[in-house]
């Protein structure tokens, strides 16, 4: 009897763990897609109305040429559609580890450049982001190795 019960308890540990990895998973890809959703609103669209329903109850800015909270969002996206109506970025890799989601980006502000790497960090918090954090590198004319940025 005592190993059956063992077994039992083996077995609701283990459906109970896959459970948890399936809601996890569930919740990570959620969390991909409000951050895809939020980027192609905001950055690529410029658009601070349809990027706000993806931003929580704060929006902490972490790049320091940037103004801090949602204020901040709607100015720097007011200046991208003055001064760089062609800017495009283009997401290549998406990563996403509990509450934060990682963007690898070639972003353009001219179209024909060469255009800056990118590496966006966000923070969510019940699903929405609450933070912002970016590095940004110039994509070099000629590379000291042929890898390549992306």
């Amino acid at each position: 009897m005592k190993k059956i019960s063992s077994y039992l308890l083996a077995i609701a540990m283990m459906m109970l763990s896959c459970s948890v990895s399936a809601a996890t998973d569930t919740q990570l890809e959620a969390n991909k897609k409000t951050v895809v959703a939020f980027y192609e609103d905001a950055i690529n669209q410029r658009n601070f109305e349809a990027a706000l329903k993806y931003i929580g109850k704060r929006y902490t800015q972490h790049n320091p040429l940037a103004a801090d909270g949602t204020e901040g969002l709607k100015n720097y996206l007011q200046y991208m559609r003055e001064n760089f109506p062609l800017a495009h970025s283009e997401i290549k890799k998406v990563f996403a580890e509990g509450d934060y989601v990682v963007l690898h980006v070639h972003s353009k502000l001219v179209p024909d450049s060469r255009g800056r790497a990118i590496v966006d960090i966000f923070k969510l918090e019940g699903g929405k982001v609450v933070e912002h954090w970016d590095v940004i590198q110039e994509i070099p004319e000629k590379a000291a190795n042929d890898n390549g940025m992306f």
